[in-house]
This record gives structure tokens, sequence and C-alpha cells, in this order.
């Protein structure tokens, strides 16, 4: 048996690869319901204007309405919350935009605005790590309204448009709840319950780096499982079943060797849809499994803001990187430099490798989207409905195709930009391709010297703080392990704490090993320090007596949710 994993080594990323960035993967489980929710945010609104004569307001609705497109994979008490915060930041950022647009008409002045926007935006979104789209909505909503024609006396009805489709998009987000109340929480534990599986199926050895990567991989689905978990509000029944499924999964990542990967994936097959919660069995007590649960819910959760700190190289890349791409777009005389502002921002990532890799896939999905709106735009020039049904099917497809690759969704969404700018009017279509592809392409390539020339040296810095971490953790752990007779609760918090430093270090090493310009990193002393931590996570786990007897019957005892 073999109680610490492979090395995960994470060899020093100096190269922009080409190669699998356009590659596909697999679709998101959930892939149909922000496709479905951001039609049916999306439909009412403008079909109402489209009956009224106003299509030419639906770009403020769709400001509201764009806001169902977040916080599909979060309990629904935090999407509850989540969506409330992305509609206000939305209109927040629009009521800028709009009064910016209404005292001035300097380029120069409207392209400074959005830059900075899209520097907060990017900022306030990874640090609240508000998850998918991010940024990218809110920036493309206010730059593109900071050049739309306004006075001061409109910009209150057309906050309000986009605050009423803002409260309906809300409605969308929540009404899945009224049939899967703890839908997005059994999908997180049946996700962690699988990729614990799947590197459970190694045995935690193997040539490659196929192990590392898969326990990597179920790290992370743990936490996330956790994090759904620990937001999802009151715990009841079916919360603390929950919970001990995905100490089963944390279990298999400690002790592969030791776990059944069958027992698992059987389990995470019994959460689909509403049936039954499997029960798992294990010889320790219900209340001791879980006293780590608790132990983390009684402490102060550290505020989103404090996050902020760090951030400062990527607020400062996307801020630089937007305000050039909008001036060179001004310098070449394209007529929306938001596209361009758009562009830059949506390319920066956690690293300057993540960020050339969207560069590509960017400028790949929107020269392919500019061939698409070629071939539709005859069909959507028919007329006001045959406008907003087209704009409908590019909604659902940029969100269906979107979880397999960047650039495929990209292909949608190009044509649905162009298609809204022209609510107000129909315009010629060679013109808007031509724009669309010089400000693509000037976008990403200013964008992305933007990023080049924004060192982040903290990176390493950061490296650091979580190797110091995970030292203390697992000096924790080991003090407690030698000693006699831990206390439940404070065995199952060292072992949990343990975990999610390892979490936190793995991540913080995939980050910095694409950065440039930086010192060396430690990377022999991160392998090191995750071989001894994984080896005290085994020894703690047993010394808890988490691990399940093999020859245990697979049979559950359903639990109704």
């Amino acid at each position: 048996m073999s109680s610490a994993p492979p090395t995960p080594g994470t060899p020093p990323a100096r190269r922009l690869p080409l190669a699998g960035v356009l590659r596909l993967g697999r679709p998101s489980d959930i892939w149909f319901k922000p496709a479905l929710s951001v039609v049916a945010a999306v439909a009412p609104p403008n079909l109402t204007l489209l009956a009224l004569g106003r299509l030419d307001l639906a770009m403020y609705t769709m400001a509201g309405s764009l806001c169902a497109l977040y916080a599909h994979n979060r309990p629904y008490a935090a999407r509850a919350r989540a969506l409330a915060w992305v509609v206000l930041g939305m209109l927040g950022g629009l009521a800028v935009s709009l009064v910016t647009a209404s005292l001035t008409g300097s380029a120069v002045v409207l392209v400074t605005v959005g830059a900075l926007l899209a520097a907060a935006q990017k900022a306030v979104c990874d640090a609240s790590r508000v998850g998918p789209p991010g940024n990218v909505v809110l920036t493309f909503v206010t730059s593109a309204s900071l050049f739309a024609p306004q006075t001061l006396g409109q910009v209150p009805g057309h906050l309000g448009l986009a605050a009423a489709a803002g409260v309906w998009a809300w409605l969308v987000g929540m009404a899945p709840g009224l049939l899967r109340p703890h839908g997005p929480e059994r999908r997180a534990t049946a996700h962690a319950l699988n990729a614990a599986a799947a590197y459970a199926a190694t045995r935690g050895t193997g040539a490659g780096d196929g192990p590392a990567r898969a326990r990597a991989g179920a790290a992370a689905a743990v936490h996330a499982a956790w994090q759904s978990l620990l937001s999802a509000g009151p715990r009841n029944t079916t919360r603390r079943t929950l919970e001990r499924l995905v100490v089963r999964a944390e279990v298999a990542l400690a002790a592969p060797a030791d776990t059944d990967p069958e027992r698992l994936s059987a389990w995470a097959r019994q959460l689909r849809g509403n049936g039954p919660l499997p029960r798992p069995g294990h010889p320790a007590a219900d209340d001791d499994e879980l006293l780590g649960v608790d132990a983390e819910l009684a402490a102060t959760a550290r505020p989103w803001w404090t996050r902020l700190g760090p951030l400062t190289p990527l607020a400062v890349r996307t801020a630089l990187g937007c305000a050039l791409a909008g001036y060179a777009s001004l310098a070449l005389g394209v007529g929306r430099p938001y596209w361009a502002l758009v562009t830059a921002a949506s390319l920066y990532q956690a690293n300057l490798t993540l960020t050339w890799s969207r560069g590509v896939q960017r400028v790949v999905g929107n020269l392919a989207g500019v061939l698409l709106f070629a071939a539709v735009a005859p069909l959507a020039h028919l007329g006001g409905a045959a406008l907003v049904l087209c704009c409908l099917a590019f909604n659902f497809g940029a969100e269906a195709l979107i979880g397999r690759n960047y650039w495929l969704g990209s292909v949608c969404v190009t044509p649905m930009a162009l298609l809204i700018s022209e609510f107000a009017g129909t315009q010629e279509p060679g013109r808007l391709i031509t724009e669309r592809v010089v400000d693509t392409v000037v976008g990403a390539l200013v964008g992305f010297v933007a990023a080049v020339a924004v060192t982040n040296r903290r990176a390493g810095d950061r490296i650091e703080d979580a190797l110091t971490a995970v030292e203390g953790a697992r000096a924790e752990a080991a003090a407690l392990l030698a000693g006699t007779g831990p206390a439940p609760v404070a065995l199952e918090d060292a072992r949990r704490s343990l975990a999610a430093a390892l979490v936190e270090l793995r991540v913080t090493a995939e980050a910095a090993s694409g950065e440039w310009w930086q010192r060396a990193l430690p990377h022999e002393r991160v392998v090191l320090t995750e071989r001894t931590a994984h080896r005290t996570l085994a020894a703690t786990v047993r010394r808890q007596g988490l691990l399940l007897d093999p020859r245990e019957g697979r049979t559950t005892e359903g639990v109704r949710p």
C-alpha cells in the first residue's frame, strides 16, 4: 500500500503553447442550465420591447437579463445572494457608464473610464470568486454603454429597464430550486466522488503524471464540494448525508490503496435526480466524522476583499491593456473601440501562459464568428422578430458550447454581439465585420503585450506563503498524532485544515509556474512538502478510523431528501 501520492512536479512554464489550446473538452454536466436560463431571461423583455416598437432599448434590458448566466453551480441559498450582488454590480457599472456617456463625448475619456471599470470588475469578480462567466459580461455591457448616445434625463429610465430585467433574471436563476432544492449540492458531491474514484483507481501509483493529475483534480473537486455544502444554508438531514459522502471522497485522497473506487462511483450515480441518498457506513461515529464541519461553520469567514491585494498585478494588466487596446482602435479609426477593450479584458487569466491560450482561443473564435454572422445577417435583417430570435439562438449556442472550449463558445458570442449592436437600427454587415476583425486582432495583440509588460513577481511570494501554511498545518496534525488520545474535534479540524492548505498550495504553484520574469520557483520543496503532507493525511485518516471495511456490502440505506 502506498499512502503517499506520486510527485506532482510542475516544471517551470516558459513556452507559449499552441498544441491543445483549441482541443475540445467534455461538456459540463449542466451545460443546458445556463443556456436555457439566459434564453428564459432574455426572451420576455426583448419580445415585449419588440411588441412596443422599442427594440432600440433592448441593450438596457440585456444588461439585466445576462445576469442569469451566473451562479449555476451554487446552492440556492448562496445563489440568491450571489445573483443579487451580480445584478447590483451590473447596475452600478451601467450607471457609471451611462452618466459618463451623458457628460462627455470624448472617446479618449470614454475608453479610459471603460478600462478602469474593466480592471475593477476583474479584481472584484476574482476576489469574490463569483465564477463563470466572470467579469467579461459585465465589461461587455458597461463598455458598450459608454458609447451609447445618452442624456442625463434618460439615465434613470434606462437603469430602470436594466433593474426590471435583472429582477426577472434573478427569478429565472432561482426557479429550478422549486423542483430540485438540493440539486447543486448533490452535483458537487457526485463530482467529488467520481473524481476521488478516478484517483483511487490508480492506487496512488503509476507511471507518468497521470496519478498526480488525478489527485489534483480530485482534491479540487472535494474542495469545491465542501465550499458548496458550507454555503448551502441550514444543515438538514440531506446536507449531513452529503457531508459524510464528501468525507468518504476526502478519505480516498489520503488512502487511495485502501479505497474501493466502484463504491464511490456507485454513490455518485445514486445522487442523480431526486432519488434516495446513499448512506455510507463507517466505523467512526457520525458526529465525530463531521466535527470538522462544525468547527469550520463556527469560524469567521474571511472577507472577500482581503483577497484583493494579491490581484493587484492582474488589475493593473487589465487597466493598461484595455486602455491601450481602446486607444489603438481609436488611432486606426474604428468606430467601436469598446470591442477592442472587451477583447483585451477577456484575455487576462491567472498567469501569462493561460492568458496566451485565451488570446488564441478568442481570436480563432471571433474570426469564425464573423463568418457565421455574415451567413446569418440576411435572415436577421428580415425584421425585428427575426433579429430577436437569431439573438436568442446565439445566446443558447454560446452557453451550450463554451464549456467545451472558449473558442467554440466565441463562435456564437461574436454574431450575438454584432446583432445586439443592430437593435437600434440595421447596419451594413461588411463594415461591422471589418471593425470586429480589426478590434479583435488589436485587442488581443495589445492586451497580451500589456500582460507581458506588467510582471507578477508576487507569485513566488505566494508560493512561500502557501508552503508555510502547509508545513504549519502538517506540523499541527503530526503533533496530535504523536500525542495520546487526541480530541476527535482537534484531529478532524487538523485534517481538514491540512487538506485545504494542500489544495491552495497546488493552485498557487500552478498559477506561478505560468508566469514570466520571476526568480526560480522552489519546485523541489513543493514536491517534498506535498509528499510529506499526504503521508500525514493518510496517518490522520487511519488514526480517526475513517477507512471503510473493504468487505462491507455496497447496499445503501435510502434517506429521502
